[in-house]
């Protein structure tokens, strides 16, 4: 199998389920057991996300309170895999903020291809990446020359016990990051780390991408939120 990402040959097992990438450091899903479109969005559908709930709000308040640290309510920004319940959005939207709402399957807009951000949040949608590569392709040319990507998903380090993870034993998850991921993504894309905590990044974009229409095209499918 190929590293969905940095495109290596996969070699090194870490489970039955998993390989370990030596080149980008990322843990990628055997992809026999990826999960089809509908299977995903058939456990998306179960989850109860209350945008109310102020659980769900303490949760993403990282990204709502960058967004409001950082931007004004006229800057315009994306939520993009805002699943069933978008929170984040929804809570900017409440202060007058000028951000719009993607997901595959429950904010279809392809019109928002059609728009530059000043800032693109996505909470708990990177692990579901099948072709991540693509994805953050796709997304930085979305981002106006040093506006910000925000990701909420958790990094894995070795302290953590895989085999019992609650982020390896999702089936929904196909991509697992670890911090030299990130600083990867970061390289290649010459995009520069502002934050990067286990469960919290921020990357701004430092330069023009040349050919906005060269961009491969946002898959249809694996970005939703699953929180």
């Amino acid at each position: 199998m190929i590293c969905t990402l940095c495109g290596s040959t996969l070699i090194n097992k870490k489970d039955e389920y998993y390989y370990d990438c030596d080149i980008c450091k990322a843990i990628v899903k055997d992809e026999k057991y990826y999960l089809t479109a509908d299977e995903e969005k058939a456990i998306y559908e179960t989850h109860n996300n209350d945008v109310n709930d102020i659980r769900y709000q303490n949760f993403t308040m990282p990204i709502t309170n960058y967004v409001i640290e950082k931007f004004l309510p006229e800057h315009k920004g994306l939520d993009f895999g805002s699943g069933t319940g978008p929170v984040i959005s929804s809570m900017l939207m409440e202060k007058d903020y000028d951000i719009v709402q993607y997901d595959p399957f429950f904010a279809p807009n392809q019109n928002i291809f059609n728009n530059m951000y000043d800032y693109i949040v996505s909470c708990e949608v990177f692990e579901h990446f099948h072709n991540p590569k693509i994805e953050i392709d796709s997304l930085t040319s979305l981002l106006k020359v040093n506006g910000m990507l925000l990701i909420m998903t958790m990094l894995y380090n070795d302290q953590i016990d895989f085999n019992k993870w609650n982020y390896r034993n999702d089936s929904t998850h196909v991509f697992i990051y670890r911090k030299e991921t990130i600083e990867y993504i970061a390289k290649e894309k010459k995009l520069e780390i502002d934050i990067l905590t286990d469960r919290f990044i921020v990357l701004r974009k430092t330069g023009y991408n040349k050919d906005k229409s060269a961009m491969p095209s946002i898959p249809q499918a694996r970005r939703l939120c699953n929180r």
